[in-house]
């Protein structure tokens, strides 16, 4: 099993950045792909980036290109998410979560093995 652990989270002005991290326990980590994923009050869970095992494929969200990085040091078991050029509707509750594959959507519930508790990014105007 994998426990996945968020942290990073704050308020901010549009335009300041700020750096999430996903830190995991438990099984291998190099066997999981790690996603964000967040969610805003009223919205559904939105995609917005992942890394495959080898940390070599990224993939992002149009919302988040050029303005977010994901990256990942497997030595210290954790994935970073860089967001830089912060806008208002970035604001969600960020989700870190775990899969044997890159996934964009939540469904299938089975795509994942397992999903952090979530950190509030909020970025006011």
């Amino acid at each position: 099993q994998v426990q996945l652990v968020e942290s990073g989270g704050g308020l901010v002005q549009a335009g300041e950045s700020l750096r999430l991290s996903c830190a995991t326990s438990g099984r291998t980590f190099t066997g999981f792909a790690i996603h964000w994923f967040r969610q805003a009050p009223g919205k559904e869970r939105e995609f917005v980036t992942a890394i495959t095992q080898s940390g070599s494929i990224t993939y992002y969200a149009d919302s988040v290109k050029g303005r977010f990085t994901i990256s990942r040091d497997n030595a210290k078991n954790t994935v970073y998410l860089q967001m830089n050029s912060l806008k208002p509707e970035d604001t969600a509750v960020y989700y870190c979560a775990a899969g044997r594959a890159v996934f964009t959507r939540t469904f299938p519930p089975s795509n994942f093995l397992a999903w952090g508790q979530g950190t509030q990014v909020t970025v006011s105007s």
